[in-house]
């Protein structure tokens, strides 16, 4: 059978008798907290396992959903390779949006719990992303929160710095950027005729659109979670992490993680697992990466003056940016002790001013002389985590 045969079986809907996991099998205990996972480098299912055929107790269903995100985390899935296969001879892919034509309303049909796993990336941005994630939940026994966006807010999440929330950033994109700006105006018509409405009557019928949040939330900030896998996106090795559990799950009933894991990182921050070495050196000037002509390949970039957020950022992508001398971002989120990420990072680069007593002087001014240089501090330092920030939204003054 040819590789374009094998991976249409992956769009076949189960039967409900096929639906429920084989004899024994549970979904994860409720009660279980977050923690880390490592799996053991030499654990079995690494790569692709030709034949494994369908389950004792039959297929599972499985779903994936995008909710307000780039596509990059749908990307990754396909980026698995030939493993997608064993994907294919484990399970019936119910839903998923960019590859199979599952509609919402055969998922509000099936039974509570008839998805054995259900996968959704991407932050919850809106009235339709809530309505997902609930609906999935409800009908799926193990949830996992998938890439940056869905586990820490990721990207759209800046949005929530925006003080007018929803409507300052609809106002400021169909009346202020220079293309709807100069439209309205050779057009004669006015905003309220290009603003897009969450109903409309047309002749057609009635049309719907999903109403903007004023604040972007993580996935676990809306329902219950199961398992997290962070990343922006994930790598092969998480996911790989990811297949190999069910797999163990599935064909042979072993204990899944407990609930609350978080797959695909370890217990130590990026810097441990950098290659660089580190010298500590005391930070004068700061630089954005294209403005460092000759890179030491070698040096920690903080070293460099070139702001990198590994310091604070938990360990387990393998540190591909700052061996392609770029700065951690911090898209794999915080590291098991910190919750505030961006403070934790914004603090361990403090440390490097020249504060010292040895240091040659350097006053507040001179710090803020420094600072200045970063464009967009809360942009740099919580790209990817303001919704699980303690600041979590801009404020206004005198009011939320």
């Amino acid at each position: 059978m040819g590789f374009i045969d094998k991976v249409k079986g992956i769009f076949k809907r189960s039967d409900k008798a096929e639906a429920a996991p084989a004899p024994g099998k549970e979904a994860p205990a409720k009660e279980a907290v977050t923690k880390v996972a490592e799996f053991p480098a030499d654990s079995p299912i690494d790569g692709y396992v030709p034949g494994l055929g369908a389950p004792p107790g039959g297929k599972i269903n499985l779903a994936i959903y995008w909710a307000a995100g780039c596509g990059g985390c749908d990307v990754s899935v396909l980026d698995t390779d030939e493993k997608i296969l064993n994907v294919s001879d484990m399970s019936n892919i119910v839903m998923w949006p960019i590859a199979v034509d599952g509609k919402e309303k055969d998922i509000e049909a099936m039974e509570d719990g008839e998805i054995t796993v259900a996968i959704i990336n991407g932050a919850i941005r809106n009235s339709e992303n809530e309505h997902m994630a609930k609906l999935l939940r409800k009908k799926s026994q193990i949830l996992v929160s998938y890439g940056a966006c869905a586990c820490l807010g990721g990207s759209p999440a800046l949005a929530n710095l925006v003080p007018g929330g929803h409507k300052e950033i609809k106002d400021h994109v169909y009346s202020k950027v220079p293309s709807s700006a100069n439209f309205l105006a050779d057009s004669g018509k006015k905003i309220e005729d290009v603003m897009p409405r969450p109903v409309y009557e047309a002749p057609e019928g009635t049309l719907t659109l999903p109403v903007l949040y004023d604040t972007v939330k993580t996935l676990d900030q809306t329902v219950d979670v199961d398992y997290y896998i962070p990343g922006c996106p994930p790598t092969q090795k998480s996911i790989a992490q990811l297949l190999n559990a069910l797999v163990g799950f599935v064909y042979k009933g072993e204990a899944l993680p407990p609930k609350g894991t978080v797959i695909g990182v370890l217990a130590k921050s990026l810097c441990e697992e950098c290659h660089r070495h580190k010298e500590n050196r005391r930070i004068t000037n700061v630089y954005e990466p294209h403005e460092v002509m000759n890179v030491d390949h070698d040096l920690c970039l903080l070293d460099q003056g070139i702001l990198c957020l590994g310091a604070g950022t938990i360990a387990g992508c393998g540190a591909p940016c700052t061996k392609a001398d770029q700065p951690c971002r911090g898209c794999y989120g915080p590291t098991q002790p910190v919750s505030e990420q961006g403070a934790s990072v914004f603090t361990a680069i403090a440390s490097l001013f020249p504060v010292q007593a040895n240091d040659a002087t350097m006053d507040e001014d001179d710090m803020d002389e420094i600072m200045s240089v970063i464009n967009d501090p809360l942009g740099y330092f919580y790209a990817f985590s303001m919704s699980k920030s303690l600041i979590k939204r801009a404020v206004k003054e005198g009011g939320q």
